[in-house]
C-alpha cells in the first residue's frame, strides 16, 4: 500500500509524539488536523533542518513522507 496517499490521521499524526504536541502547543497543535495543515510548511521546515522536535531529528522517511502528504493535498 506504498502508492497510497498519506492521510494525516493514519500517517502524519503519530509522528508527533505527545511531547512534541505538548512542547509546541505554545505555537499550534500538533494533534490537529487543522493546526498542522495550516502551519505544514513552517512545520515541514523545522523537521527538514532538525529543530523540530527539539531533542532529535527525525529520520529522511518520515520527513519525506511529511513532504508527500503536503504535496498531495493535506488528507485528513
Amino acid at each position: 500500500m506504498a502508492d497510497a496517499v498519506p492521510s494525516f490521521a493514519r500517517d502524519i499524526r503519530p509522528l508527533f509524539r505527545e511531547e512534541d504536541v505538548d512542547a509546541m502547543d505554545f505555537v499550534f497543535d500538533l494533534s490537529s488536523y487543522d493546526d498542522v495543515k495550516e502551519n505544514a510548511e513552517d512545520i515541514y521546515e523545522r523537521v527538514e533542518d532538525a529543530t523540530m522536535p527539539c531533542d532529535r531529528g527525525w529520520p529522511a522517511e518520515q520527513v519525506q513522507l511529511l513532504r508527500t502528504w503536503i504535496d498531495s493535498g493535506m488528507s485528513p
